[in-house]
This record gives structure tokens, C-alpha cells and sequence, in this order.
């Protein structure tokens, strides 16, 4: 990982970067989307653990990060975003930064999901929460003033609090309409990948490796195999020259017929 700087939009003195604008740019289109289909989406595209394991709707994972339940869920996530996320984005880098926020959104679903089998859950706030935990790991002692409370703690101590608030209305079964577990979840998914040091985009390049790897071995198996196919003709065609080609056995033959395509092709 590592820190960098790029240009974008000011506001004050803070800058919004680019894996941040375009996160709220797309979670405000969908929900002018819904808006105007009044609220349509939501059984295709939120998570819903019925659809999920009974119809393999495998993208609702992904695709209920971008639905809303109504203006001030939305507003809530994408300021909290907006505060935390651009900092964020700054340490792990534009693919990085997207790679984390999906893993954290998708981790946070699948946990709400399996506790609660017979749910519809909607909102980014599993993602988001999991851009607090990063912010609070990589910046623990940064004082912030959370609102509406007007009290200054460090960023770990936020963290826990919050933390602890999710955990305690979950465990009640308080039924608030909030999907504590799904917050919980993005926070620990989002613990655990940073707390590893793993980067997911590690994958990709050891997927890639081992490609490399596998095409250079077959290049090098074909290789040997065509040069002792080359020694068999040689040893055919030696033996023709004494005997003639009406005393060679029906192998030797066969070899010298896909010698000659094979060999034809190149």
C-alpha cells in the first residue's frame, strides 16, 4: 500500500478522490433510479437471503450496497464516506480502495444473511463501516468530533464505541429496521484483510503467474516432444534408405503420416 496524492474536487480543506466520487455519484444515480420506479429494484437487486440461496442470485451481494431506504440512509452513508473514504483511498490506492469497499459491503451481507435467513437488507452501511475500521487502523490516534455529539476522541476509540453499540442492539434483536449484524460484518471483514496485511489484488497476480508458468511449460513439453519426433523420422528415414519403405512396421508408418501433418502446419 501506499500514499498518494491525486487531483479532485475541493471542498474546503478536504478533497474528495476519485474511487470516492464515483461511489457516491453511483449510489445517488440508483437512488434517483428508484425513486422514479418506485422502489423496483429492490427485489432484484437488494439482498434478500431467499433469493440469494434459493435462486442463486449471487449479484444481490454486491448490487444492494447501491439501494437506499430513503434520503437520510443515504446522506448518512455517503457523508460518512465522503469524511473517511478520501483519506483512505489516499493510503491504499484507487483499485485498492474499490477492492476493499466491495470485500467489506459483501462480507457484511453474507453475515446478515446467515444470521437472519428470512431478510431483505438494503444500504452501503456494511461498506461503510468498513472504511471506518480502516480509517481507525491506519490513523488510531487522529482526534475527530463525531456529530451530533460534539465529543473529540481518537479515531480507535470511535471505532469502539461503535463497535459496541452495533453488537449490543444486535444481540437484543432490537427491531429498529438496521442491519447491525451487516455493520458488524463489513467491520470485521475489514479487520481481518487489513490486520493480515493481505492484498486481494495478489490473487490476480498470482493467478497470472501460475498462467505464465503453465504456458511456459507447454511451450517447453511441445518443444521436447516435437524434437524427438523429429529423431523417430530421422531413424524412420534412415531405415527406408536400406530397406524401403514397404518394410517398415505399421507404427513407423503411422508416426511418419503425423509427422507429416504436424510438420506440414509450420
Amino acid at each position: 500500500m501506499h500514499y498518494y496524492r491525486q487531483p479532485g474536487i475541493q471542498f474546503g480543506r478536504s478533497r474528495i478522490t476519485d474511487a470516492v466520487k464515483y461511489i457516491i455519484i453511483a449510489n445517488a444515480s440508483v437512488f434517483l433510479l428508484q425513486q422514479l420506479l418506485n422502489n423496483y429494484l429492490i427485489p432484484v437487486f437488494g439482498l434478500s437471503s431467499q433469493a440469494l440461496w434459493g435462486k442463486f442470485y449471487i449479484w444481490q451481494l454486491f448490487t444492494y450496497m447501491f439501494l437506499h431506504a430513503g434520503f437520510m440512509h443515504i446522506l448518512l452513508n455517503m457523508f460518512i464516506l465522503w469524511m473517511f473514504g478520501s483519506e483512505v483511498e489516499r493510503y491504499f490506492g484507487f483499485d485498492n480502495f474499490l477492492i476493499y469497499y466491495a470485500l467489506c459491503g459483501i462480507g457484511g451481507g453474507l453475515v446478515h444473511v446467515l444470521l437472519y435467513p428470512n431478510s431483505l437488507t438494503i444500504g452501503a452501511s456494511g461498506a461503510i463501516y468498513g472504511i471506518l475500521v480502516a480509517f481507525a487502523m491506519l490513523f488510531p490516534n487522529r482526534p475527530i468530533m463525531m456529530f451530533p455529539f460534539f465529543l473529540t476522541l481518537k479515531a480507535k476509540h470511535w471505532v469502539l464505541i461503535f463497535v459496541g453499540i452495533e453488537l449490543l442492539f444486535g444481540i437484543s434483536g432490537r427491531q429498529d429496521g438496521t442491519a447491525h449484524f451487516a455493520h458488524l460484518g463489513g467491520m470485521l471483514v475489514g479487520f481481518l484483510y487489513l490486520k493480515s496485511g493481505w492484498k486481494f489484488t495478489s490473487i490476480f497476480e498470482y493467478i497470472n503467474k501460475k498462467s505464465d508458468e503453465r504456458k511456459k511449460m507447454s511451450i517447453a513439453r511441445k518443444s521436447r516432444e516435437r524434437e524427438e519426433l523429429r529423431q523417430a523420422v530421422d531413424k524412420i528415414l534412415d531405415k527406408i534408405n536400406k530397406v524401403g519403405y514397404e518394410n517398415l512396421t505399421e507404427d513407423e508408418k503411422k508416426i511418419l503420416s503425423e509427422a507429416s501433418k504436424l510438420f506440414s502446419k509450420e
